[in-house]
């Protein structure tokens, strides 16, 4: 006889948004504060929409914005989100509103596991999450700590003296909490139901209240992420937009051989700066794999990018002759090496129309194509976008032009089924670099087919509003492997020195 398989228990992500934004200097929750283009909740929201190991998502909200939330998960699709209420007057209330709504519909003796985050903490990582469901297979109830950096200290104030130090713990001993706090529902509503019985009960954080109430769970600490920041005073809201700005995105994983041809048949691209480099190599790729192309370049068919009149005259050719146009890819680029005092007002110019102004022409006149069939618009930058370098400028500065015009238009499109994203590349092998720094070390460039085989691969993603690197893996370390910190930490440091 069988023993029938013990299902799964199902895992809901709780976000708590009772906050109201006081603290930075708002008169509307923080959580509905609009960072990197989107409202601080839903970028957390996304993040357990993404999420494997999360099967539905609670909201508990400040009192009277509760259809300011609905209006964001209908509009975003955000479908994991299966209820948005109304959060208490504190943070205790707000969780037993949580652990009610939890337990409605559960049968006799089912139990599921819950993560408690903060909606204002809108950089969690996809590790964290999975570490702290994982953890719930063997414990009870789950924190999220990572080290303290700084020395705390201890004080106590002496009338009008101030404050003075009584204590400096250990600091190899104090780690500084985050969120989320992961249990499992039994064990949170119990140690809720003991709390109820002391009149002096208050907490800030739910993990104190098993830790309180239920001294004999032991509560498992999960590492967390430098980058996992709660946007509480004006600086957070300053640091987290700067954060989601330069943090860039890991790219999407190769299809294989049979999906590229699925995915690329019958499309049509366009393919400007088409002539050699990565542009050439994305669309010789992209025909292997049945897709109509259409490559464009000032040295084969006579196209100049700067050129407004150009650039409508191929789009309207290749919709005329195929009746579609799904990819509009944009790699074509000067580089002018000298100081700005030095540099003439046709160099500046060419910079400026090539680099910047082509861009904008191409997506003007791309969108009512791409309006038609959901297709996407690539871009390309330098991680020189991250820090201008001395006599870098004009590429430096126009590089940067393209990930701000990619994060805007994403979001500006976005309601129209476009995506946009910008691909930023280590150094390349092309033309265009050699002729600006001539012959270098063999094996320190990537290979423009390299970067054109990641380029296909965005193409044919969900993603949009992301700057996707592409880096040469170290072999002892994959790029998977290094948190969301310490990628947006490498992009901060980069220097222009990656150059197309």
């Amino acid at each position: 006889m069988s023993v029938p398989h013990e299902a799964k228990p199902r895992t809901t992500a709780v976000v708590l948004a009772g906050g109201t934004g006081q603290r930075v200097g708002l008169s509307i929750p923080k959580q509905l504060l609009k960072i990197a283009g989107k409202a601080v909740i839903e970028h957390t929201l996304t993040i357990f929409q993404q999420a494997d190991s999360i099967d539905d998502v609670i909201v508990l909200m400040a009192p009277g914005y509760v259809p300011d939330v609905e209006k964001i998960v209908a509009k975003a699709g955000l479908n994991k989100v299966v209820k948005v209420i109304e959060g208490g007057s504190t943070r205790n209330e707000t969780t037993e509103r949580a652990i009610a709504a939890l337990g409605e519909g559960l049968a006799e003796g089912e139990d599921r596991k819950v993560l408690f985050h903060d909606a204002v903490r809108p950089l969690l990582s996809q590790r964290v999450i999975q570490d702290c469901v994982d953890a719930l297979d063997r414990f009870q109830a789950v924190d999220v700590a990572i080290p303290s950096a700084d020395t705390i200290i201890v004080t106590r104030t002496h009338g009008e003296d101030g404050e003075f130090i009584t204590d400096v713990p250990d600091r190899s001993r104090l780690r500084r909490g985050q969120t989320p706090q992961a249990f499992k529902l039994s064990t949170i509503r119990r140690a809720y139901e003991v709390a109820a019985g002391d009149p002096n009960f208050q907490a800030t954080d739910d993990c104190s209240v098993v830790l309180k109430y239920l001294p004999d769970v032991p509560i498992h600490v999960v590492a967390g992420d430098e980058y996992n920041m709660k946007v509480t005073q004006p600086v957070d809201v300053f640091i987290a937009d700067k954060l989601f700005q330069l943090g860039s995105t890991a790219a999407p994983a190769q299809a294989d051989e049979a999906a590229y041809r699925e995915l690329l048949q019958g499309r049509t691209l366009v393919v400007f700066g088409g002539s050699y480099g990565i542009g050439a190599d994305i669309a010789a790729l992209a025909e292997q794999y049945g897709a109509k192309v259409y490559a464009l370049g000032r040295s084969t068919t006579g196209t100049h990018v700067e050129n407004p009149e150009h650039v409508d005259d191929a789009l309207s050719k290749a919709y005329s002759e195929t009746g579609r146009i799904d990819y509009v890819i944009n790699t074509a680029g000067v580089l002018r090496i000298g100081k700005l005092a030095e540099t003439d007002n046709n160099t500046i110019q060419e910079a400026l129309n090539v680099n910047y102004l082509a861009p904008v022409h191409i997506a003007r006149a791309s969108y009512k194509y791409l309006a038609e069939t959901k297709g996407q618009l690539l871009l390309y930058t330098s991680s020189s976008y991250t820090r201008g370098r001395a006599e870098y400028s004009l590429y430096s500065s126009t590089k940067a032009a393209m990930v701000n015009l990619t994060q805007a238009l994403s979001d500006e499109w976005a309601g129209d089924g476009i995506r946009v994203n910008c691909v930023n590349p280590e150094r390349t092998a092309t033309p265009m670099r050699t002729k600006a720094f001539g012959t270098e070390p063999a094996g320190s460039l990537l290979s423009s087919e390299a970067v054109a085989r990641t380029s296909l691969d965005v193409l044919l993603s969900e993603l949009t509003g992301h700057v996707i690197d592409v880096r040469q893996q170290d072999p002892t370390r994959g790029a998977s492997e290094a948190s969301g910190f310490e990628q947006a930490l490498a992009a901060v440091l980069a220097r222009g020195e990656d150059m197309q």
